[in-house]
């Protein structure tokens, strides 16, 4: 079989929409399998759709990388997007033809920079990880290429600069706070470190837009069974070495000014790309509802006998427990409008129960301490100075947390704390060493003592959270139910 290529895709029959040529616009650092499935989706709907006619050059971040195989298949891959809407299974495959090359920096950065003095050029899209927005001081401009991404990012601007060229949109798409704002803050460094003049300092500043952005796709990526490989490949009528695969769900937050909208290609094109003034309320509300969601059930939910994301949502209580804390108790504390919230809190159920995902509660457990007091503790805050009450739920989560940190501990180890589960199996909890020691000695503990042992705290939760008022009595009952009934029973007696 041919692997995938334009002439072996006309011969397999495909008669999705394919742009061959145009002008290549967007500069791409990534080439992994989340921008594949995420922006380079975008960019291709809006080809089709809004006649954005723009081709992506994809840039390698490190030294090994896919811009062989990217080549090799003349920029060509299939994506398929997998999940649930609205309780109805989605499986959709679409060839991606956006991507005009890939470039390895490493031995082609004279084709980085010559890119980078491209009339054509409009838009610069990242995401290098979350380290990859880092001040790295033994970078510098004569370096082919400079080590770190705002270095090689800063020396491509240069270049663009000095051509007399416009500047660019930049969105940054790594996964930590204002990352638009990091990374022009750390460009800034560099032009302090090498010196280079005001004129290009101000033309950085004042003619490129560094956007922050809110990116929210869960991207599987590869599929690894290597028979599924062959069948959807036999199905295709050819091979790809580049096949990816991500949820339905997406969605796109740029923080910019209004006339933003207009300059990028995708409102036209009608995929959920939106330009808002502060990318703030919508973190926050990924934060408090996708991810709150995870980390108010799980704990409970495993020690309920649950392993996967999927079947809990199949289970009458542990979604009604889910759904409650989403709309009677986070959704109020929230800032944006609420049939917005209201619409992802929506799709939030459909994620989870995603047929093609199997999201093992475990690995959601990690780090639950930090996770908890990020994703849940501001809801409950904000929650009691509203109602002036407790959240039901939220609370229940709470002592779930502290059940599933404490049930029958066996032993601490190099792994971390192994606990026992009500069905007899044991599970080994993952967190920072101080917060596994904290709990192993508390093993012993009363649930008295344990409880206020635990919301009395400061270090794990940067308050004393036993001076809200009945909330120690109240997280005391919660565990004795969880241990006495089980956590679906106590789950239960929530709703």
């Amino acid at each position: 079989m041919s692997q995938l290529n334009y002439r072996v895709l006309k011969e397999s029959g495909y008669n999705g929409f394919i742009l061959r040529d145009a002008p290549e616009k967007v500069v791409q650092f990534g080439e992994g399998n989340f921008l594949r499935a995420f922006a380079d989706d975008f960019f291709d709907i809006a080809n089709e759709k809004a006649g954005f006619n723009g081709k992506v050059v994809m840039i390698q971040p490190i030294a090994s990388g896919l811009s062989d195989i990217i080549n090799k298949q003349e920029g060509l891959y299939t994506l398929y997007l997998r999940g649930s809407e609205k309780g109805r299974r989605i499986d959709e495959k679409r060839v991606i033809s956006c991507c005009s090359r890939a470039l390895n920096p490493y031995g082609e950065w004279e084709k980085v920079l010559e890119l980078a003095r491209s009339k054509d050029i409009e838009i610069i899209v990242s995401n290098t990880t979350e380290a990859g927005i880092v001040h790295e001081s033994e970078s510098r401009f004569e370096q082919n290429p400079p080590i770190s991404f705002p270095a090689k990012l800063t020396r491509f601007l240069f270049e663009r600069f000095n051509a007399g060229l416009p500047g660019l949109v930049i969105l940054s798409c790594e996964l930590i706070d204002n990352n638009g704002k990091e990374l022009l803050r750390c460009v800034n460094e560099y032009i302090k470190d090498w010196k280079l003049n005001d004129s290009f300092k101000a033309w950085v500043s004042n003619e490129n837009l560094f956007c922050s952005t809110l990116v929210d796709r869960i991207v599987p990526g590869r599929i690894r069974n290597p028979e599924e490989i062959k069948i959807l490949n036999e199905i295709n009528g050819y091979e790809d070495e580049l096949i990816d695969v991500g949820e339905v769900f997406g969605v796109w937050i740029i923080e910019g000014p209004a006339e933003l909208e207009d300059r990028l290609p995708f409102k036209k094109a009608g995929v959920p790309v939106h330009v808002v003034p502060d990318v703030t309320p919508y973190k926050k509300r990924k934060v408090r509802i996708l991810n709150g969601a995870h980390t108010g059930f799980v704990l409970g939910a495993y020690l309920a006998g649950f392993d996967i994301v999927r079947d809990c949502m199949n289970n009458d209580t542990i979604r009604a427990f889910m759904n409650k804390m989403l709309y009677d108790e986070i959704i109020p504390t929230l800032p944006l409008d609420r049939d917005d919230l209201v619409q992802f809190a929506e799709a939030v159920q459909d994620r989870f129960n995603n047929p093609f995902v199997n999201h093992e509660l475990m690995s959601i457990s990690l780090n639950s301490a930090s996770k908890w007091k990020a994703r849940n503790m501001p809801s409950l805050l904000e929650y009691v100075d509203k109602q002036k009450k407790l959240p039901t739920c939220l609370t229940m989560s709470l002592a779930a947390f502290i059940a599933f940190y404490s049930n029958q501990i066996q032993e601490l180890n190099d792994k971390g704390l192994v606990c026992k589960r009500p069905k007899g199996n044991t599970y080994t909890v993952s967190d920072d060493r101080w917060v596994l020691e904290f709990f192993y000695a508390h093993r012993n503990d009363s649930i008295d003592a344990l409880v206020h042992a635990v919301l009395t705290n400061s270090k794990m939760w940067d308050m004393n959270l036993a001076e809200i008022e009945k909330i120690e009595e109240t997280v005391k009952q919660n565990l004795i139910k969880i241990r006495n009934d089980g956590a679906e029973a106590a789950y239960k007696s929530c709703l």
